[in-house]
């Protein structure tokens, strides 16, 4: 199943303020998504866990050193919802790394 990859308007905005290499190499990520977004421990698939952020249970990726992904699966309508992307440093602030 191929998933569709949305981004809320703050992931958008993170993105946007990127310089153009971040920008792509966070694009191109976020796109593998849509292949396969469940996390896998110890399958090689990728830097993807589930975690709880502020009491809320997400997936997040980690992208590079640099950036972190917070998204929800949504199986039922084969969709991947970015609700953020920052900085990797105040992604671990925020569920306790």
């Amino acid at each position: 199943m191929t998933y569709e990859v949305l981004l809320a308007e703050d992931a958008r905005e993170y993105v946007r303020a990127l310089d153009e290499k971040s920008q792509r190499i966070v694009t191109d990520n976020l796109g593998k998504l849509a292949d396969d977004p469940h996390p896998r421990p110890g399958s090689g698939t990728g830097d993807k866990e589930r975690v709880t952020v502020q009491g809320e249970d997400l997936c997040r990726l980690h992208i590079g050193r640099t950036h972190t992904a917070f998204y929800v699966i949504v199986d039922s309508e084969a969709e991947v919802r970015v609700v953020d992307v920052t900085t990797i440093d105040d992604a671990h602030d925020r569920y306790g790394v």
